[in-house]
């Protein structure tokens, strides 16, 4: 009897293997082609990062972006990002500039910038995630974190500033605002990651629960490097729960987005690739353990342009998927190019 249960136990995972397996079949390549300028979301006096697309009910297209003054250098992320709003009536744009919802508020946990910006919504009404950062006890002048924002990772308080970086969320019942903003981070560090708790993204399974994709530094290594620690929860407001090991610790991930696949029933996330000239796709059953997609690579860090020619830039990063009546239908990153930096988008 023993043996038999065992046999159907046996044949019942490797039919669960086929079929997961087999619903494995997103392929975010095929949104890549030749672009050209119309397809950028770029700015005179801002260095443009951090993408995230969202449509309303009257069908107008929001996109909720960071951005920080060029005067600043680009390095000003830490210490002088803001998270900007504009709309469009279509979704490949022209995007126009509203207003900047989110900055550095004096006194609270987000003090220092608003940046990593990811927008859902959720029973009619708005999530805006994002990362914010504090000097801690000590009341630094904006000429002083301009001098940080100028000398970059070098400047001996660099640390100070990066080390007390965490993820909150602000609600809205419209895309217009007010925003309310929490008094507490997301979370503080803990488990698999310590130091900082950055780049949040939360999306919601068939089965009601938040899954949230958070980074940090690996507490099992003695040299800083960046892990993504999986979380779960009953609320996108948390409190979320972090798995004890990494998400995927031994695939070099950053600026991760996540999404559930309504159609596949499974879950995606993109990625750039820290220290690799590539951006990648992993995916799960379940939210928590991930593996390599079956098309994992989705594309190089480079833009292939109308005329031709191969757009070369210092950095491709940012990866958002914005996916409408369960379809990805575009695609986009925030790119840096010598002294610009602006939002790319692929659509089919």
């Amino acid at each position: 009897m023993k043996k038999i249960v065992f046999v159907f136990i046996f044949l019942g995972s490797l039919v669960f293997q086929s079929w997961a397996q087999s619903t494995d079949d997103l392929d975010l390549s095929t949104f890549i082609h030749p672009i050209d300028s119309t397809a950028f979301i770029r700015d005179a006096g801002y260095y443009n990062w951090c993408n995230s697309f969202i449509k309303d009910d009257s069908g107008t297209y929001h996109l909720f972006y960071s951005r920080w003054p060029k005067s600043l250098g680009f390095t000003a992320w830490l210490t002088h990002s803001e998270i900007a709003h504009a709309t469009a009536s279509r979704l490949e744009g022209p995007y126009q500039y509203q207003e900047t919802v989110l900055k550095g508020r004096a006194g609270f946990w987000d003090a220092v910038t608003a940046h990593n910006v990811q927008v859902r919504c959720w029973n009619n009404q708005y999530y805006l995630y994002y990362t914010s950062t504090n000097s801690g006890t000590e009341n630094w002048s904006d000429s002083f974190l301009q001098e940080v924002a100028r000398v970059g990772y070098s400047h001996e308080r660099w640390n100070d500033l990066r080390n007390h970086q965490r993820a909150g969320v602000a609600v809205a019942s419209s895309l217009n605002g007010p925003w309310k903003r929490p008094d507490h981070p997301l979370l503080e560090p803990y488990g698999p990651i310590e130091h900082v708790a950055v780049n949040p993204s939360v999306c919601q399974g068939e089965d009601g629960k938040f899954v949230l994709i958070i980074k940090g530094d690996d507490v099992r290594s003695e040299k800083r490097r960046l892990i993504q620690a999986v979380g779960t929860g009953t609320s996108p407001l948390g409190p979320f729960r972090l798995n004890d090991q990494p998400a995927f610790a031994d695939i070099p991930t950053e600026d991760v987005f996540v999404w559930f696949d309504t159609t596949r029933k499974r879950y995606y996330a993109i990625f750039h690739a820290h220290g690799g000239d590539f951006i990648g796709l992993i995916t799960s059953v379940d939210g928590i353990h991930w593996e390599k997609a079956k098309h994992y690579e989705v594309c190089k860090k480079q833009i292939p342009l109308k005329d031709g020619s191969i757009m070369k830039v210092d950095n491709m990063e940012r990866p958002f998927v914005y996916v409408e009546n369960g379809k990805p239908v575009m695609l986009s990153f925030a790119v840096k190019k010598g002294a610009d930096s602006f939002i790319v988008m692929f659509t089919k």
